[in-house]
């Protein structure tokens, strides 16, 4: 049976990876942190294993015990905004701790003499504020926040472990949503408000900036290229994106017609202290090379991503479960 090991399990991205590797018969382990509890993840099938990722030497140990055929490195701290109330924390999980998780695979490699294939969990937030548009996997790094600067180092170390022998993979992720986004992300943060005063429950959205254009995908699309990536053939950089870029406004003005509000500016407003002290004002992405080595495209379109995400907050309003 095959073998795969996680982190970041129980964020969106972690929650669709495990169902659809405990779907085809994969052996599945998660690495949670101490006292973290699953919430809305199901867990069931899946081994836990309680630890820190930053402490590198016991997730080592475990790592070569487990001696797992694909690692996916998805745990992170998720939030730009986060990532600069916590500059230091940021750098050791996001950077640090994952160049380690490479180390700690590639000794598991050595140590089983079988191929360890390894998926780094990368961003767009690299390139921060590009040179050229849309970017692809030979944009330069130029990261604006901590975040993506910490993202650019693992993103880096990818490649100095791919030159030494692992199956080494970065997928270079651009905005990818679906109803299980946390809702402290902006994307679910304009559905679940949206849905609420669609249901009479609120009365205003407020937003940082809304002329920020990012490229948003579909998340189990996403979760499907980094499977597809760690199975290739030969390890690469692959740009996971639509291609398309979209406005913050773009994806308000969307949610509220999917709920029958057409005049909805008067029922937003833009909070200074949401704004970023920097950001790009539009990230997308080419993913070319992805869809001709990994014969990989998006399966879900911006308005349908939208509605998905504001239908699923109206259901729990009326289940009463938010």
């Amino acid at each position: 049976m095959a073998r795969a090991f996680i982190t970041g399990a129980t964020g969106q991205d972690g929650s669709y990876l495990t169902e659809r590797l405990l779907a085809e018969g994969t052996e599945v382990h998660a690495l949670l942190q101490p006292g973290e509890r699953p919430a809305d993840v199901d867990l069931q099938g899946v081994a836990i294993h309680r630890g820190d990722l930053t402490d590198v030497a016991e997730v080592r140990r475990l790592l070569v015990d487990l001696a797992p055929g694909e690692v996916y490195n998805l745990a992170a701290v998720s939030s730009v905004a986060r990532s600069w109330a916590e500059p230091d924390l940021t750098s050791r999980v996001n950077g640090l701790a994952a160049a380690a998780l490479l180390e700690s695979a590639w000794q598991a490699q050595e140590k089983s003499g079988r191929p360890v294939r390894v998926v780094q969990a990368s961003s767009a937030e690299m390139f921060g504020i590009p040179v050229t548009s849309p970017q692809d996997e030979e944009t330069p790094l130029r990261p604006v926040n901590p975040y993506g600067a910490a993202k650019a180092h693992a993103h880096l170390m990818v490649d100095v472990y791919r030159r030494r022998g692992l199956h080494a993979v970065s997928a270079i992720h651009y905005n990818h949503e679906s109803p299980r986004r946390p809702r402290h992300f902006v994307t679910r943060k304009v559905t679940a408000t949206v849905a609420a005063i669609a249901r009479g429950r609120a009365d205003r959205l407020q937003l940082g900036n809304l002329d920020a254009r990012r490229d948003w995908g579909w998340a189990p699309d996403h979760v499907d290229a980094m499977v597809r990536a760690a199975r290739a053939d030969h390890p690469g950089d692959y740009v996971v994106a639509t291609g398309t870029s979209r406005s913050v406004r773009d994806f308000v003005a969307m949610a509220f017609a999917h709920v029958g509000i057409a005049e909805w500016e008067s029922l937003v407003s833009v909070d200074g202290d949401l704004l970023r002290p920097q950001d790009a004002p539009e990230l997308v992405g080419n993913p070319a090379r992805a869809r001709r080595e990994l014969g990989w495209a998006p399966t879900v379109a911006f308005d349908e991503l939208v509605a998905r995400m504001v239908d699923a907050d109206l259901a729990r309003l009326d289940a009463g479960r938010e």
